[in-house]
């Protein structure tokens, strides 16, 4: 067995802290597909949209769909809409997760992968 040992160049290894352009570009790629994806949904779903704080994160390399309602009465309209949101969703990525919040202290969110979309296609 060799004693060899392997060193990265400066060039190899990960930053450590995202640079402004890679910040700056995250932020543009979150407003753009929060665009296309309001755009996709159809008048009634983006009623209840405007009705919530909603917006789209990619971190961890994967996009997730988050929406805060305002009350319990939104929240479980959202939640009846799981299925048409992961279509669209899963039209624009395919590795992607919508995350529910409830209104704070009435409950936990409710995450769902785009992928497990099958699962709950026959509640819609």
């Amino acid at each position: 067995m060799s004693n060899q040992r392997y060193y990265f160049s400066g060039d190899d290894s990960h930053p450590m802290q995202p640079s402004s352009a890679d910040i700056i570009l995250r932020q543009q790629l979150e407003y753009s597909l929060s665009k296309y994806f309001y755009e996709g949904c159809d008048r009634t779903l983006q009623n209840l949209l405007s009705n919530c704080r909603w917006y789209v994160t990619t971190q961890a390399n994967a996009m997730t769909l988050v929406i805060e309602c305002p009350d319990q009465v939104t929240n479980w309209r959202v939640l009846q809409k799981l299925v048409p949101m992961g279509k669209l969703i899963n039209q624009i990525v395919s590795s992607a997760k919508i995350r529910v919040c409830p209104p704070e202290s009435e409950g936990v969110p409710f995450e769902m992968r785009v992928d497990e979309l099958s699962v709950y296609r026959d509640m819609a």
